[in-house]
């Protein structure tokens, strides 16, 4: 229970943080680089969750390492200040990665780190990072900067405390990719999906195939729904989410439409199924592309898909643990 909680709590909030933030990126990369903002451990479990949830790479060579994840990164200023002047930095930096790096350009003067890294590269600069200021204004003037150098194809890269709602802002500006650090890695304002473990069932006895006996806690405001559950999602004919079914004690009723969302994970002890990382990568870009418009909004609301319960008598709740008045019964 422990470690299984502690697993999902986290890399939950992670990839749905991560989630969101694609989303709203569209078709500009997003980077992982939040790994001193967070326990070391923590980094590479969160740099594996982003990945999953859509970032493109991540800074963190462990998860790279362990996981698979592909790495990608830029200098830090500290890397700039060590030498004796920014051009020394960058020249060092493009002689040990090659011209299509990216260079760190806000440690002094934006506008001159941008002339030396053109120069030096004869206009063959893979990037630019922009770490301050107003990135709105600054990546216009970066732009316009770089075009007229003849750096046509040197892109611009922005991070600073970047989340979704950052993100959104810079929907207009002509940047070409993103590195999220401290939003991503703390969940973006939400660092634990507060999920718990409720029993909801045991053996009536040790007998094998025993039947299964509905356990429920009734505690005032943590009253659970006993039962084994069997759940899917329910799709329209144009492969919309339209409810999450949960059948208790038994399966609900299909139509062609449905898809089961329960997968066998552990059967007997032993390991029944592992999913490589690009095959949970693939899974989450279809299950996000199958949620309503509404669900895309940034704003906080009402349950956008509902959750059906059906009893073994046929009787029917909506969304029995929501807070407000979208709770009902059928």
């Amino acid at each position: 229970e422990t470690v299984l909680l502690s697993i999902y709590n986290h890399d939950s909030a992670i990839a749905s943080a991560a989630s969101r933030m694609t989303l709203v990126a569209v078709d500009r990369p997003c980077i992982e680089m939040g790994s001193r903002r967070t326990q070391e451990l923590a980094a590479v479990a969160a740099a594996r969750a982003a990945y999953i949830a859509g970032f493109e790479a991540t800074s963190n060579l462990e998860a790279g390492r362990r996981y698979g994840v592909p790495t990608r990164g830029t200098s830090a200023h500290s890397f700039t200040l060590l030498h004796g002047t920014e051009r020394e930095a960058f020249a060092a930096q493009i002689a040990a990665l090659g011209e299509d790096t990216t260079l760190l350009v806000d440690t002094y003067d934006v506008i001159e780190a941008v002339k030396t890294g053109v120069e030096l590269t004869q206009g063959r600069l893979g990037a630019v990072r922009l770490d301050s200021g107003d990135l709105v204004v600054m990546a216009k003037d970066v732009r316009a900067l770089l075009d007229s150098l003849g750096a046509e194809h040197t892109k611009i890269i922005v991070t600073s405390d970047l989340d979704e709602w950052n993100i959104a802002a810079l929907s207009g500006a002509p940047v070409d990719g993103y590195g999220v650090g401290t939003a991503l890695v703390t969940g973006s304002g939400h660092p634990t999906c507060g999920f718990v473990y409720k029993l909801v069932a045991r053996a009536a006895s040790n007998a094998e195939n025993a039947p299964l006996v509905s356990v429920a806690k009734r505690s005032t405001d943590k009253v659970s729904i006993g039962g084994r559950k069997f759940a899917l999602r329910r799709l329209s004919a144009l492969g919309v989410a339209e409810a999450e079914v949960i059948g208790l004690g038994a399966p609900p009723q299909h139509d062609h439409n449905d898809r089961s969302l329960l997968v066998q994970l552990v059967a007997n002890g032993d390991v029944a199924s592992e999913e490589p990382l690009e095959a949970a990568r693939q899974r989450h870009l279809r299950c996000r592309a199958e949620l309503p418009q509404d669900a895309t909004k940034m704003s906080r609301g009402e349950p956008v898909i509902e959750t059906i319960f059906v009893e073994s008598n046929g009787d029917q709740s909506v969304n029995p643990y929501a807070t407000s008045e979208a709770a009902g019964t059928r």
